[in-house]
Parts: structure tokens; sequence; C-alpha cells
């Protein structure tokens, strides 16, 4: 078989784009809100939490009695301007991603929808007016931050080791757990009713704040045998605050460097952390759009060719 032959057999069926059809801003639109691989889209991120911090601190100023009297048309006009520039963001997140329903479905799209609704809603139903403090959610839009390079590592590395030890914490926990219902029980029977301790949950109760040394002093033990039992829970709290710290270090210290990733989400699952060369999604397998070009990147260096050995005559 000739090499005519053998090439025209040979097809490669390359997938399609995840932009098949979409419109040149659009496909800008995305890099810029989605990704953060270009000066653009750190700058859109940047102003996003620094909108979501200035929107936080107009309703946390708005519940203070004496503040709101003064400042109430004030803070209703930037709240106005904060609920529109988020309408506008989640609009264009919307016209822009190439799943649109996708989005709104994930935890991001819910979050961003429910940080714009207690506006409207207070709007046309009054009654509803106590949804307004719901707008505290929009805290939860600041984890964007992660997208920003270098605290898309740590993310990716805390939450690895947390995944990694959450067996043995969990088994900690239940070791806790059975701690201080044993002792809440034991507290019952020494101290009794009599001291405080009118029953079992109480004294549970009583144990929790003990182990965890807060001491609110509200139930303390009198008999000379419960405050030694106190004492022993008491030193015990240090050693249980130790134990899950230790705990998640050896985990955090194990979890591999992920420094090479890079900023690429993946337009259908929203999957963030793809390495620099990878062309599909590492959790859904869709086609990865390229990197765009960063403004800020490092400049081209020469590379001089070797001096060439002189040859012996």
């Amino acid at each position: 078989m000739t090499r005519q032959n053998t090439c025209s057999t040979c097809f490669i069926r390359m997938p399609m784009s995840p932009f098949p059809a979409r419109r040149p801003w659009q496909r800008q639109c995305y890099h810029i809100i989605f990704e953060s691989g270009t000066r653009a889209g750190r700058l859109f991120d940047t102003c996003l939490i620094v909108a979501i911090i200035a929107s936080l601190a107009v309703v946390m100023l708005d519940s203070v009695v004496s503040i709101h009297l003064r400042f109430a048309s004030h803070f209703q006009i930037l709240e106005w301007f904060f609920t529109l520039l988020f309408t506008v963001e989640y609009g264009l997140r919307l016209a822009c991603s190439p799943r649109p329903w996708r989005y709104a479905r994930s935890f991001y799209g819910i979050i961003d929808l429910v940080s714009i609704l207690p506006t409207y809603a207070a709007l046309l139903v009054p009654e509803v007016h106590f949804l307004l403090d719901v707008r505290v959610l929009r805290l939860l839009r600041i984890f964007r931050i992660f997208k920003l390079g270098h605290y898309l590592t740590a993310s990716s590395q805390l939450t690895a080791a947390l995944v990694a030890c959450k067996n043995k914490i969990a088994v900690f926990l239940l070791g806790v757990t059975l701690l201080v219902i044993i002792q809440g029980t034991i507290m019952y029977v020494v101290e009794g009713p009599v001291h405080g301790f009118t029953s079992i949950p109480q004294s549970i109760y009583w144990a929790v704040v003990t182990i965890t040394t807060v001491g609110f002093g509200d139930m303390t033990p009198k008999t000379p045998l419960g405050q030694a039992i106190a004492s022993v829970l008491m030193v015990i709290g240090y050693g249980i605050i130790a134990v899950p710290t230790g705990i998640f270090a050896a985990e955090f210290a194990r979890v591999p460097d992920a420094r090479t990733h890079g900023s690429r989400i993946c337009p259908d699952c929203h999957t963030e952390g793809h390495e620099p060369d990878a062309r599909f999604c590492r959790r859904c397998g869709s086609v990865l759009e390229p990197d765009e070009p960063d403004e800020t990147g490092p400049a081209d260096v020469a590379i001089m060719p070797p001096p060439a050995t002189p040859t012996r005559r």
C-alpha cells in the first residue's frame, strides 16, 4: 500500500469546539468573566470582590438604627446600584456561557441569583421585606477570589488535604462525641439536680462547654468529685484541640505541589485548575478553550546558539 493510500484511510475525528456558533464578544466575555488568565480577567475579579465587600458594608451599616435614620435614602440608592450592577453581571454570565442553564443550576449560579432577588422581591411584595437580610449571602460570592492565580493553588491544596483526612477527623469527632456523652452522664449522677445538673442533656451541654475550654460559668460543679472530673476534662480539652490540627497538617504536607495548574475553566461543568497543556476537562471530558495571551506575561527570551566547537586539523 502506497503512502498516499495509507494517509487517505487515516482520519482523525477531532472534537468540535465548545464555541461553534458564538459571537466574538461572547467568546471574549467568557474569558474575562469566567477565567483569570489575562489582565482583564484578574481586573474583573478584583472589581467584583470590591463591589461585593462594599455591598455587604451597606447591608450591615443599614441594620444599625442610628445610622439608618440618618442615611436611609443614601443606603437605598447604593443598594439599588449594587443590585443593578450584579443583575447586569448575572445577565452577562448567562449570555456568554456555552451552557446557560447548567451555569444557572451550579452553586455560583444559584448564589448569584439569590444575591439579587431579595431587592426585587421587597419592591414587588412589601410583605416580604424581611428577605432583604438574605443579601448577606453575597458574602459567598467572595470565594470567586480563589480563581485568582496563586489563590487557586492554595485553595486546591487545602481542599485536597481536607478530603484526604476526612475519615480520620470523622472518627476523632465520633470519639469526642462519645466522651462528652459519658462525661455528661457521670456529672449528672455525681452533681445531680441540686447543683444545676437537672438532666443528662443539660449535663452534656456542660461537658461540651468545658472540654472546649470555653467555660461560660452558668453551670459549675460543687462537689469535690465533680470538680476533679471537671479538671481532668479541661486538661483533655487542650489535647482535643491539638489532635485534628496535627492530622490536617500531616495530610497537607503530603499534598503534591499544584503550582502547575492553569486558570482555565471548563465551559460545561465549570471545573477549574486544569494543567496548562490540557485539551479536555479532567471531570467531564469537554473540550477546553485555549488560554488567551496574557499581557503581563514574561517577555520573550532570545536563545543564543551554542558556540561552535573548533575542529582539530
